[in-house]
This record gives C-alpha cells, sequence and structure tokens, in this order.
C-alpha cells in the first residue's frame, strides 16, 4: 500500500541536485509525495524529462536565497550562536540516500536543517522532504536532530518543524516505496487528484488519465 500525501504546487517541486549511481535522491522522496509515477518515470526511464521554465525560476530563487541567508543572523532559529554550512552534500550508505541541503546550523548540542521553498505554504512534501535531511545530517555530523525550518520565499516567513518520530517514520516508510518502484520497476496507479497531473511534464506518458 502507498501512502498519499497531499502536496501544494511549489515552484521548486521539480528542480533536481545532483544525483549519484546509486543512492535515492531526497528529490525522489518528494516527487513521491507528489506523484509516485513520477519516480516510475525518473528511475526506471531515464533522461526523458525536459527542462521546465519551473526548474529555472526555481534554482535562480533558490541561488538568490543563499546569498541573502549569508548575511541573516540566527535569531530567526533562536539561537545565540552556532556554525552554519550551505549547500551540504550528504551520501548515507547506510540508509541508501543522499541528499542536498540548503543550509545546516551546528551547535554543541544539536544540528538544525534549513530549506528554501519557492511556495506560499508548507506541504506534506516538504515536511517528508526536510525530515529526510533531517536524518542524513543526524548521521553526518553526530549530532541530534530534534527540529527544522523551512523558510517560504514567497511570503518570507519560517516554519518551525519538529523532525519526530511520526515525521521519521514517514521519511522511512517513502523511502521504502521509492526502492520499491525502482527496483521492481512498478509502475504505480494514477494520483486521485487529476488536477495535478495538467502541468506535468509526464502527462503524455500515462495513457490511462
Amino acid at each position: 500500500m502507498f501512502p498519499y500525501l497531499p502536496m501544494n504546487e511549489d515552484d521548486d517541486a521539480l528542480i533536481e541536485p545532483e544525483t549519484t549511481d546509486h543512492q535515492v535522491t531526497i528529490t525522489l522522496l518528494k516527487q513521491y509525495t507528489y506523484c509516485p509515477r513520477v519516480v516510475y518515470y525518473e528511475t526506471c526511464t531515464p533522461g526523458i524529462r525536459p527542462r521546465t521554465y519551473k526548474m529555472q525560476a526555481g534554482e535562480d530563487a533558490h541561488k538568490r536565497e543563499r546569498e541573502r541567508a549569508s548575511r541573516r543572523s540566527l535569531v530567526a532559529y533562536d539561537l545565540p550562536g552556532g556554525e552554519r554550512r550551505f549547500d551540504v552534500r550528504i551520501i548515507s550508505p547506510a540508509l541508501d540516500l543522499s541528499g542536498l541541503i540548503d543550509e545546516v546550523v551546528l551547535t554543541a548540542d544539536e544540528a538544525i536543517v534549513i530549506d528554501y521553498k519557492l511556495a506560499a505554504w508548507t506541504g506534506d512534501n516538504h515536511l517528508v522532504q526536510l525530515g529526510a535531511y533531517g536524518l542524513l545530517a543526524e548521521e553526518a555530523f553526530n549530532l541530534p536532530i530534534r527540529r527544522g525550518f523551512i523558510y517560504l520565499l514567497k511570503p518570507r516567513r519560517f516554519e518551525l518543524v519538529p523532525i519526530d518520530e511520526p515525521l521519521r517514520n514517514s521519511v522511512m516508510e517513502t523511502l521504502r516505496n521509492v526502492q520499491y518502484i525502482r527496483l521492481r520497476e512498478y509502475m504505480p496507479p494514477p494520483v486521485e487528484q487529476r488536477s495535478k497531473c495538467v502541468s506535468c511534464e509526464f502527462r503524455r506518458f500515462c495513457n490511462d488519465i
């Protein structure tokens, strides 16, 4: 059974990080929550996705935000201090997962992950993505991850996200489902929300919608 997590239409939904040969990228977890078939097309029929305006717009917005973020203080994270790192790429052999984290803040007793989103509100897909970043950072820096932040670029607002047990479980369940599609070349059924199909560049490959 594939869990369904609704997604809001954010403009950076299709941004692709650099991929590895073997690890699942965290972007695939996010895409799964949008439509599991996107994972099938990405992993079982690679090289067919066209580059879209949304991808370029999202990349440009992220680049501008990273430049601004480097000048911000840590007040937004309710921290007196800490080491900030940007564009942190982590590969986890244990989880068979990799990702590019927009920002990680390291303190003496915790690590905090921050993800920038060209969106007006936070969707469940964003939570799964941030939770996965948290698992990677926890393993890489050997520090507990208890929280993260999603920075919504459109309203310029930070949203605090607890990296709790339910979110961790959701990340792992989604990862298992992505691996199932990948390894068995399983074509999932179409999503129930057919409005998602209107702007999907893979729509022409789905003959049952």
